[in-house]
């Protein structure tokens, strides 16, 4: 009998070293299954779950999708609530959890070495690229979208606003960080989910 006891308990200990959760700060968005949105903060992750400072709580069993900054979608279920957040499930194929256990591993790398980030989000042209930006005092402009990704855009309009600005697209905070020839560019406050991005940069 004792063996037998042995032998269940080696593989959740085993698991468990595989996965072991490695410290990190990690801005993202998730979305629980009422599809309400929220900005997060991954602090630890493993290529099996994570957990994260989020306004929004669901529930134990929850279904989440959830976009991360260098790490991309990620879905799962929440396991167990904390004081200001929640753990979560990190659901993917082997081969998919490899690849997840290589970006952590650079990651952490990263943060011991300080390196600079080596890679932005793909750039696309959205199907509507007419939007309005409105600043901190009220004003409101209509801009056109050059091109959008998942933490930033580039856009064109009458006035350029200063570097450093805040400012909403749609119904995105951002702020800008740049000038162009044609226009100006600006960086969302938070990462932005895929499934949504075109709808909120051009909701008026």
């Amino acid at each position: 009998m004792a063996l037998v006891q042995r032998q269940s308990i080696r593989p959740s200990a085993q698991e468990r070293r595989r996965f072991q959760r490695v410290k990190v700060h990690l801005l993202g968005r998730y979305m629980l299954a009422d599809r309400r949105e929220f900005p997060c903060q991954v602090i630890n992750m493993s290529p099996g779950g994570l957990a994260m400072l989020a306004p929004g709580i669901g529930n134990v069993g929850e279904r989440v999708v959830a976009y991360l900054d260098h790490i991309g979608r990620v879905e799962g279920k929440i396991t167990r609530l904390l004081d200001n957040g929640f753990a979560m499930t990190v659901g993917a194929t082997p081969r998919k959890r490899d690849k997840l256990a290589a970006q952590l591993t650079w990651l952490a790398n990263r943060q011991i070495l300080n390196l600079p980030e080596d890679r932005r989000h793909d750039r696309i042209v959205p199907r509507n690229p007419m939007s309005v930006l409105k600043f901190g005092d009220g004003r409101a402009i209509a801009c056109r979208i050059m091109d959008l990704s998942l933490s930033g855009a580039a856009l064109a309009a009458e006035i350029k606003p200063l570097v450093g600005e805040a400012v909403t697209l749609g119904r995105v905070q951002a702020r800008v960080v740049r000038h162009l020839e044609e226009g100006f560019a600006i960086e969302f406050v938070h990462a932005q989910l895929p499934e949504t991005v075109e709808d909120n940069v051009s909701a008026q």
